[in-house]
């Protein structure tokens, strides 16, 4: 920026250097480099309201389409889903589970790498462990959900992909003018 600056400055010093009288000179050159820097600072307010404004009105379109509000719907159902299907594994699946491998809790299971011990200040140091039971109950729920989607989801989808495949296209009508229009021109070909 400084650059272009001192390039128009030199240009305009030089283009004006032989019509100006002495003292005019200084003060054409002040005023020039106040008038060149006012005119910066303007286009550099000018083109960072330009950009806010057409961030704004970009995202107000966005935001203003409908899938936005689906998405944002989607996501609340799929949370509250995903609450419903945490429930279903925690609570009534996994117990009776548990029970046929030997009362079992799973979320009890786990591989222990390194005791809880005792650090010098005094204060207890949690055990460091693996906890498959964890992963096993998540990993349950991960498959009740894709299967949901799948189910509700997907198959419906593919279901009415195929429907509109299938179904055959209806012929246009033909008009009695295209009907008689092409009887004259199969007349003519003849």
């Amino acid at each position: 920026m400084h650059r272009g600056l001192l390039r128009s400055l030199r240009l305009y010093c030089r283009s004006f250097y032989n019509t100006l009288p002495l003292w005019g000179k200084i003060s054409t050159l002040q005023t020039s480099l106040q008038l060149r820097r006012e005119t910066s600072i303007k286009q550099i307010i000018f083109s960072f309201k330009s950009n806010v404004m057409s961030f704004t009105s970009e995202f107000k379109e966005f935001v203003s389409k409908g899938n936005v509000i689906d998405l944002a719907v989607g996501v609340v159902i799929g949370a509250a889903f995903g609450k419903i299907v945490t429930s279903l594994v925690e609570d009534i699946i996994m117990p009776p589970i548990g029970i046929l491998l030997g009362d079992v809790n799973f979320s009890d299971l786990k591989y222990t790498l390194k005791g809880a011990t005792v650090d010098a200040a005094g204060k207890a140091v949690n055990a460091v462990t693996i906890n498959y039971g964890n992963f096993i109950q998540i990993a349950i729920s991960f498959l009740i959900i894709a299967l949901a989607i799948f189910v509700f989801v997907v198959k419906p989808m593919n279901a009415m992909k195929k429907r509109q495949a299938v179904a055959p296209a209806t012929p246009a009508v033909s008009s009695k003018e295209e009907i008689l229009l092409s009887e004259i021109r199969d007349l003519l070909r003849k």
